[in-house]
């Protein structure tokens, strides 16, 4: 999940950008420094918002840059197990896919792509449901669930497992017309049940 989170630290103002326009020069140090990190208490850092205060400077010696403490508001995601999410299906291999989910990567072993027996095309670059006939390929968008997080140090190391063999899961195009047909065959129900009870009537 995607939250908003203020907070404060020293930033360090190179000499070059000396003059120009603090706040500015702040929001651009910090996307700079920030982003793609992985904070093990606040999850994956994905942009600055709002610098929201900027203190007194000081130096260090030795050091050309000044240095201000800051107040600012950072974007971050932080996945969490059970949770839907939806992306493109970025890279396929034999042994499953890879789905951006933001700002990082989630795996779905081909075991979990979908109820159904699947083959892997390498040449085509895509999953074949034998029974469903149903296929995933790249640029494909899924929807899926957060079933295992693996946390490291850096963004790089950290796995995220997904499933799409639940209700509600897999392709939006699946789902879509899945959803179709539940209300055509809703719709077609209601109005035999109609139809036999007037003939009952009459």
């Amino acid at each position: 999940m995607y939250y908003k989170v203020e907070m404060r630290d020293s930033v360090r103002v190179p000499p070059h950008m000396f003059g120009t326009d603090l706040v500015k020069s702040m929001k651009e140090i910090l996307d700079k420094e920030y982003v793609g990190r992985m904070d093990p208490e606040l999850g994956i850092i994905v942009s600055a918002i709002e610098v929201k205060e900027v203190g007194d400077s000081y130096i260090l010696p030795g050091d050309g840059g000044a240095y201000y403490d800051t107040h600012f508001t950072m974007l971050v995601y932080k996945p969490k197990l059970q949770e839907i999410v939806e992306g493109e299906f970025k890279e396929i291999a034999e042994f499953g896919a890879f789905i951006s989910i933001g700002p990082i990567d989630g795996l779905v072993h081909v075991s979990q792509i979908m109820e159904d027996f699947v083959n892997y095309n390498e040449k085509e670059q895509q999953f074949n449901g034998k029974e469903t006939k149903r296929t995933l390929k790249l640029g494909d968008i899924v929807r899926a669930r957060i079933v295992t997080i693996s946390r490291k140090a850096t963004l790089l190391d950290t796995k995220i497992g997904l499933t799409m063999r639940q209700p509600g899961l897999g392709a939006l195009e699946w789902l879509e017309l899945e959803a179709k047909k539940r209300l055509k065959e809703g719709k077609g129900g209601s109005g035999d049940q109609k139809t036999k009870k007037q003939k009952e009537k009459e």
